[in-house]
């Protein structure tokens, strides 16, 4: 029988698949990312794809927003609502996206061809990374360090962080959305560049054809 490489064996007791893209944060850039992915779950290339997203780390810059100056977002809607509507967006038309929840990212690892994802409560590998959670959580990571770079868009004297990217990528097969890419702390922005990174790896999983995925009116 063929050895199966979509399956590593952590330890004697664990086994885990491995992921074609984790995300991390359930953020607007992270949320979006994984909606965007998650689109392409019936396409030739995206159909067995495996997508993971952790969704939340403690906190969420979005707990406290409310919205009026947001395309196609009902004015006055609150950023926590928009969480938790994005994540039954998630489940009810891209159920093969996971969705991780009550967990906290520790740590991002390389580790040869792979990516080691920690948390609180387990350890997951993936192909490909996207960071999407908020910059002051990331200090800690210590697999990360050397990408961290004061933030260029956001006053010096806030000592906000971004990654080192080109175009939201940090290297290949590392990405970075949202505020932590570089971007101002704006709503549609946060959508556009998590957005734009899922676009990238489809367009890499459909033979580098440039790629978007769009619903239309039959």
């Amino acid at each position: 029988m063929p050895w199966d490489y979509s399956i590593v064996y952590l330890n004697l007791y664990t086994v885990t698949t491995i992921y074609d893209v984790l995300i991390l944060g359930g953020g607007a850039a992270g949320m979006s990312c994984a909606l965007v992915l998650g689109s392409a779950q019936n396409k030739p290339f995206g159909k067995d794809r495996k997508v993971g997203i952790v969704l939340h780390q403690r906190a969420s810059a979005l707990d406290r927003a409310v919205f009026y100056n947001a395309l196609g977002v009902e004015p006055g809607l609150k950023g926590i609502d928009i969480l938790q509507k994005g994540a039954e967006q998630l489940s009810k038309y891209y159920p093969k996206v996971e969705l991780i929840t009550k967990e906290k990212v520790l740590d991002i690892q390389e580790n040869n061809s792979l990516f080691t994802v920690k948390t609180n409560k387990n350890s997951y590998q993936a192909k490909k990374v996207v960071i999407a959670i908020g910059p002051s959580n990331l200090n800690q990571f210590e697999g990360m360090k050397s990408y961290i770079i004061p933030h260029k868009k956001i006053e010096a004297v806030k000592e906000r962080i971004q990654l080192k990217n080109t175009d939201h990528l940090v290297k290949k097969d590392l990405y970075v959305a949202g505020v932590l890419a570089g971007h101002r702390s704006q709503f549609a922005i946060a959508c556009g560049s998590g957005a734009a990174v899922a676009t990238d790896i489809l367009t890499e999983w459909n033979d580098g054809k440039h790629t978007m995925i769009h619903d239309a009116i039959d």
